[in-house]
């Protein structure tokens, strides 16, 4: 089990009896497409994926591992529908937050609503490295990037998630892999 920090900050701990521990096998969807978002998780064993049907594509946007949080923060901020789902690929063991909850903390607490900051435009990076990567890198480029800046995912993730996440098909990323 992950025994680093699940949160940035001590300031969390304060708050930790509003927090619902979760245990669920891989593949369990925490978070349909379309649903709204009314709960954020916070990994402490396994490993999430974020993804969307594309015309009857699975496409997966981002991973969330140990010591991470993940929500869809757009539903989560507005009450619309989720334009993603979130689902395990792991057997998960999670910190749940209701939303109420979560309004409550950061109206007590500066840190953890700048800590929450922190986190959004962390993730709002990411998703723009991801969109310039999908227009002007190649397939084997974004393989490569991800190789070596999270190799650690690749022994992890089953490739066709790997695979769906570099926008590529499975079969692809295999010729890929083979030409190293």
């Amino acid at each position: 089990m992950y025994t680093g920090p699940v949160f940035p900050s001590h300031e969390w701990h304060k708050y930790i009896h509003l927090f619902k521990r979760l245990e669920v096998p891989a593949r369990t969807v925490l978070l349909q497409e379309g649903d709204i978002a009314k709960r954020a998780f916070f990994v402490l064993r396994g490993c999430l994926r974020v993804c969307f049907n594309n015309k009857g594509r699975d496409i997966t946007t981002q991973f969330f591992f140990e010591g991470q949080g993940v929500a869809s923060i757009e539903s989560f901020r507005t009450g619309k529908p989720s334009l993603f789902g979130i689902e395990t690929i792991e057997p998960c063991l999670l910190y749940v937050l209701d939303k109420k909850d979560y309004e409550w903390i950061i109206t007590q607490s500066d840190t953890i609503r700048a800590e929450i900051e922190h986190h959004i435009f962390n993730r709002l990076l990411s998703y723009q490295h991801l969109f310039i990567s999908r227009i002007k890198d190649s397939p084997e480029e974004r393989y490569h990037d991800l190789l070596e800046q999270h190799p650690e995912m690749l022994q992890r993730i089953p490739q066709h998630y790997i695979a769906s996440y570099l926008g590529i098909t499975p079969v692809s990323l295999s010729r890929i892999r083979n030409r190293r």
